[in-house]
């Protein structure tokens, strides 16, 4: 396949891009920047401002894919500004791809646009899938909703569009996972909040296949939930991590704790105090297979350590 990837700088860009070359893609990378990893081969990196058509939208006509990851992060205090950032950014990058895409006499056969699981409500006592899930409210589903809204408002009939719901990816060089290892070995990694919020995750391996999946199967169009099928509490979540950690206790973290050094790191507690118990029907059904579908599995693995993952055995029978 030719694959045309926008938003190829961020973490996912960083390592899908050389994922799906070592499966003999053709890539076009579409960066604001410069790219901080070397090029993979048979990939080629043009430079975009978000905003604008240019060289990189010609490539798009006889591409066969088309991945967008553009927009800026919410990991961020939500200040009149940075709304406005989070949710333009968004639409901007989608409604300039529909438009390359709309253009183009060759199109392609499909279009994987990033979302988020964060669209459904905060739920503990049920599942959320894409059948059944019930959409929240708030400023970070509205920006969900219209996200997903500039993904399908345009008439593209020969094009296979699918928004990727995903959960927080976890990977070695995640910067998420970085700050969780980082919190947990300063002995900070206790329960956050109640400890009874669900967090749905997703292995970047599990992740990378999934995208590589919904490349190829045809009959998966519209919304699909990129998470593991086992979100977990997050008192449990954090116990693992202790675990391969090899820390013996995590200094509970009770809302109003939460709140002070949200202020401090300037992020938002949402991120961590929303209940995501979010599953993957869709995927599950049309027969993807997890590497990883449970925690204790994917955090030693990220880790890569075998007295870890040895560890982290134990838990199976306490979970």
């Amino acid at each position: 396949m030719k694959i045309v990837l926008t938003g190829a700088s961020g973490y996912l860009g960083t390592v899908l891009a050389p994922f799906l070359s070592a499966l003999e893609h053709e890539m076009v990378l579409v960066a604001r920047r410069e790219l901080d990893y070397p090029l993979p081969a048979r990939a080629r990196w043009l430079q975009w401002d978000g905003e604008n058509l240019g060289d990189w939208a010609r490539e798009i006509d006889g591409a066969d894919a088309v991945i967008n990851l553009a927009g800026r992060s919410v990991n961020c205090r939500y200040s009149e500004k940075n709304r406005r950032e989070i949710l333009e950014s968004r639409l901007q990058t989608t409604r300039i791809v529909a438009q390359s895409i709309g253009e183009a006499k060759n199109p392609p056969r499909v279009w994987l646009n990033a979302a988020s699981a964060t669209i459904y409500h905060d739920e503990r006592g049920r599942d959320m899938d894409e059948t059944s899930g019930v959409v929240g409210e708030g400023f970070s589903v509205e920006v969900c909703k219209a996200w997903e809204g500039a993904l399908f408002e345009s008439n593209l009939l020969r094009t296979r569009r699918v928004a990727l719901r995903m959960s927080m990816i976890f990977g070695r060089s995640a910067p998420v996972f970085e700050v969780f290892e980082r919190l947990t070995k300063l002995g900070l990694g206790g329960p956050q909040g109640d400890g009874g919020q669900y967090v749905s995750w997703i292995h970047e391996r599990d992740c990378l296949r999934a995208l590589q999946f919904l490349l190829e199967n045809e009959t998966l169009s519209g919304p699909v939930n990129v998470c593991a099928p086992h979100p977990i509490p997050n008192r449990e979540w954090t116990r693992v991590l202790r675990r391969i950690f090899s820390v013996p206790f995590g200094l509970p973290a009770p809302r109003p704790a939460m709140e002070i050094g949200a202020i401090l790191m300037q992020t938002e507690t949402e991120l961590a105090l929303k209940s995501h118990r979010v599953v993957p029907k869709r995927l599950l059904s049309a027969g993807f297979k997890f590497d990883f579908p449970h925690w204790r599995l994917a955090a030693p693995d990220i880790i890569d350590s075998p007295q870890r993952r040895e560890g982290a055995k134990n838990l199976e029978g306490n979970q």
